[in-house]
């Protein structure tokens, strides 16, 4: 049996190869999002870090957590209409110097009294950060479709959990290092690398011609959304995704129970490498077993192995390998829902479903964090949030298979 799960897995990594080496164009979107990602989430570690050292209680670590999702849920009714009018080459250009210099001002802040600018800096950051991902994953479906579609979403969501906890990780090391101002600098020179890739980047795209006004064009997606009720649901369904944001958790995890055992930024970077292990492993295990009829288990597992992970949170090595465990389930179940929203979307629509999906999306993320923040402050036990964030999947799972028997999903491929 383990053979057998051993050559299927090899042979779907083989599938993500002739992918990329039959698209070039996706080739080169991935490395662009591969160092985009790693560098948003580089200065993570030393933001915390940052904030651990000027005394911040546990809200303000939690609010700079939502800082890193509120951008994306504001600037969705703007961001939907500009890549629908916009070619997506100029909007990368714009957006990778945004990054550039936000991160570089990072630099400058030395104190509890210049948090007013940190909170400025993270939101106009992380902003440009999850439109730059938006306008990836809203080309995507222009270029590529069915199990070609799937497969992408999959390479892309590997790449982003992978930017996402191994940036962290490393940053985690850097830290420790060489400090928290030279964690910063590199990571803006991250940023002048994704610009040259960006700059020679060729997208033969036909913008659809659209003369309508930005207002009128934000109420047509309504309307679409409104008329096609599925769409909405499945928003839904992959905003569930956003319950592992688990940013501030491991952030107080460290502070309150791991400082014993490693420094704080190690102990943040440690448990992201092993969150990363399992978000790359996952898919390349699972994503081709599931399928709509199975989609529900997913949510079960990811449910049971972050109801592992609040039983050890207090221990750290126990976290390390719950962390595995809980990244495993991730990957796939955020790639799948997603490519389930992309396979239901009308080709004109695609850019302002896809912003107003990671609008919500990231709402959730940046309610969860507040959530973790205030909920530890009012006394609860980090143990206990992480239960309730664990019972939430249990519910997306019932939600799920409640669509599945109310409407006619697509199989994908």
């Amino acid at each position: 049996m383990k053979t057998l799960i051993f050559y299927d897995t090899l042979a779907f990594m083989k599938r993500y190869w002739t992918l990329l080496q039959n698209e070039p164009l996706l080739r080169r979107l991935s490395l662009i999002q591969l160092i985009a990602y790693f560098g948003a989430w580089f200065s993570n570690v030393a933001i915390y870090t940052l904030l651990i050292q000027m005394g911040v209680d546990a809200t303000i670590i939690a609010l700079v957590a939502a800082l890193h999702f509120l951008p994306g849920v504001f600037q969705a009714p703007l961001s939907g209409v500009l890549l629908d009018r916009i070619h997506p080459k100029r909007l990368m250009v714009i957006l990778t110097i945004t990054e550039i210099t936000c991160t570089v001002l990072l630099v400058s802040i030395n104190d509890i009294g210049m948090l007013w600018l940190l909170y400025l800096l993270v939101f106009i950051r992380m902003g440009a950060s999850s439109f730059h991902f938006t306008v990836e994953m809203s080309l995507l479906p222009r270029v590529l479709e069915g199990k070609s579609l799937q497969i992408a979403n999959e390479i892309h969501s590997i790449i982003w959990s992978l930017s996402y906890t191994l940036g962290m990780a490393l940053s985690g090391l850097v830290v420790y290092w060489v400090g928290i101002k030279m964690a910063f600098l590199l990571d803006a020179s991250l940023f002048v690398v994704v610009l040259v890739l960006v700059s020679g980047l060729t997208i033969e795209l036909e913008m659809l011609p659209n003369d309508s006004r930005f207002v009128r064009m934000m109420f047509d997606t309504f309307g679409y959304i409104r008329a096609n009720p599925l769409v909405f649901h499945l928003m839904l369904l992959h905003a569930a995704v956003g319950f592992t944001a688990f940013d501030a958790l491991i952030a107080l995890a460290a502070k309150h129970f791991y400082v014993h055992v490693v420094a704080v930024s190690l102990g943040i970077g440690l448990l992201n490498a092993a969150r990363a292990v399992g978000l790359v492993i996952g898919p390349m295990v699972l994503g081709h077993r599931i399928n709509n009829n199975r989609l529900a288990l997913l949510f079960l597992a990811e449910a049971l192995s972050i109801l592992f992970w609040a039983m050890v949170i207090e221990h750290f090595y126990w976290s390390l390998i719950a962390s595995v465990t809980v990244g495993f389930v991730t990957t796939t179940l955020w790639s799948y829902t997603y490519t389930l929203i992309q396979h239901h979307t009308d080709n004109e629509f695609y850019g302002r479903v896809v912003a107003y999906n990671d609008m919500i999306f990231l709402g959730v993320g940046a309610i969860v964090s507040l959530f973790i923040g205030y909920l530890y402050e009012y006394g609860i036990s980090l143990g206990v949030i992480t239960v309730i964030l664990g019972v939430f999947f249990v519910l997306a799972g019932i939600y799920y298979e409640w669509v599945r028997r109310r409407y006619s999903l697509k199989e994908i491929g």
